[in-house]
Protein backbone atom coordinates (compact mmCIF):
# COMPACT_ATOMS: atom_id res chain seq x y z
CA UNK A 1 0.00 0.00 0.00
CA UNK A 2 1.15 3.52 -0.79
CA UNK A 3 0.00 6.67 1.00
CA UNK A 4 0.09 10.09 -0.65
CA UNK A 5 0.40 13.29 1.37
CA UNK A 6 -0.67 16.45 -0.43
CA UNK A 7 -1.05 20.15 0.23
CA UNK A 8 -1.23 23.16 -2.05
CA UNK A 9 2.58 23.31 -2.02
CA UNK A 10 3.39 19.73 -2.96
CA UNK A 11 2.85 16.00 -2.85
CA UNK A 12 4.77 13.09 -1.31
CA UNK A 13 4.06 9.37 -1.74
CA UNK A 14 5.42 6.86 0.78
CA UNK A 15 5.17 3.17 1.58
CA UNK A 16 2.15 2.62 3.81
CA UNK A 17 3.94 1.08 6.80
CA UNK A 18 6.42 3.96 6.98
CA UNK A 19 3.71 6.58 6.47
CA UNK A 20 1.51 5.10 9.20
CA UNK A 21 4.46 4.99 11.60
CA UNK A 22 5.25 8.64 10.89
CA UNK A 23 1.59 9.63 11.30
CA UNK A 24 1.52 7.97 14.71
CA UNK A 25 4.71 9.79 15.66
CA UNK A 26 2.95 13.06 14.80
CA UNK A 27 0.21 12.21 17.29
CA UNK A 28 -2.28 10.98 14.72
CA UNK A 29 -4.13 7.68 15.05
CA UNK A 30 -2.85 6.56 11.67
CA UNK A 31 -6.26 6.84 10.07
CA UNK A 32 -6.26 6.90 6.26
CA UNK A 33 -7.64 9.08 4.74
CA UNK A 34 -6.92 11.99 7.02
CA UNK A 35 -6.05 15.64 7.26
CA UNK A 36 -4.01 18.05 9.32
CA UNK A 37 -5.04 21.68 9.52
CA UNK A 38 -2.36 24.31 8.98
CA UNK A 39 -2.71 25.50 12.59
CA UNK A 40 -1.95 21.96 13.86
CA UNK A 41 1.19 21.43 11.76
CA UNK A 42 3.69 22.99 14.23
CA UNK A 43 2.74 20.56 17.01
CA UNK A 44 2.71 17.57 14.65
CA UNK A 45 6.10 18.55 13.21
CA UNK A 46 7.59 18.93 16.68
CA UNK A 47 6.27 15.52 17.77
CA UNK A 48 7.64 13.95 14.58
CA UNK A 49 11.08 15.47 15.11
CA UNK A 50 11.12 14.30 18.74
CA UNK A 51 10.04 10.81 17.76
CA UNK A 52 12.70 10.55 15.07
CA UNK A 53 15.37 11.77 17.51
CA UNK A 54 14.28 9.17 20.05
CA UNK A 55 14.45 6.36 17.49
CA UNK A 56 17.89 7.49 16.37
CA UNK A 57 19.24 7.30 19.92
CA UNK A 58 21.91 4.62 20.31
CA UNK A 59 20.61 1.25 21.38
CA UNK A 60 22.40 -1.11 23.72
CA UNK A 61 25.08 -3.37 22.28
CA UNK A 62 23.98 -5.53 19.38
CA UNK A 63 25.49 -8.25 17.26
CA UNK A 64 27.39 -7.52 14.05
CA UNK A 65 24.60 -9.07 11.96
CA UNK A 66 22.01 -6.72 13.44
CA UNK A 67 24.34 -3.76 12.86
CA UNK A 68 24.86 -4.72 9.19
CA UNK A 69 21.11 -5.12 8.66
CA UNK A 70 20.48 -1.70 10.20
CA UNK A 71 23.08 -0.09 7.93
CA UNK A 72 21.60 -1.67 4.78
CA UNK A 73 18.12 -0.19 5.26
CA UNK A 74 17.56 3.56 5.09
CA UNK A 75 16.81 4.82 8.56
CA UNK A 76 13.46 6.32 9.39
CA UNK A 77 14.82 9.88 9.39
CA UNK A 78 15.90 9.48 5.77
CA UNK A 79 12.48 8.12 4.82
CA UNK A 80 10.75 10.96 6.73
CA UNK A 81 12.78 13.72 5.04
CA UNK A 82 10.30 14.39 2.16
CA UNK A 83 7.35 14.50 4.57
CA UNK A 84 9.20 16.86 6.92
CA UNK A 85 9.89 19.15 3.94
CA UNK A 86 6.24 19.08 2.92
CA UNK A 87 5.15 19.85 6.49
CA UNK A 88 7.57 22.79 6.68
CA UNK A 89 6.47 24.16 3.30
CA UNK A 90 2.80 23.74 4.24
CA UNK A 91 3.42 25.58 7.49
CA UNK A 92 5.29 28.37 5.72
CA UNK A 93 2.41 28.91 3.29
CA UNK A 94 -0.42 28.24 5.75
CA UNK A 95 -1.73 25.19 3.88
CA UNK A 96 -3.61 22.18 5.23
CA UNK A 97 -2.23 18.69 4.62
CA UNK A 98 -4.29 15.72 3.39
CA UNK A 99 -3.36 12.06 3.01
CA UNK A 100 -5.02 9.18 1.22
CA UNK A 101 -4.21 5.66 0.14
CA UNK A 102 -2.81 5.87 -3.39
CA UNK A 103 -5.37 4.97 -6.02
CA UNK A 104 -8.45 5.19 -3.78
CA UNK A 105 -9.52 8.76 -4.51
CA UNK A 106 -7.60 11.63 -6.05
CA UNK A 107 -6.49 14.33 -3.67
CA UNK A 108 -7.28 17.69 -5.20
CA UNK A 109 -6.81 21.21 -3.99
Amino acid sequence: MLITFESKVGRVTMFGDVALHLLRMMGNTGTVPGALLARDIPVALEKLEQGLAAEAAPVSTSSEDEEEERQEKPNLRVRAFPLIGLLKDSLKHGCDLLWEQEGKAPLKF
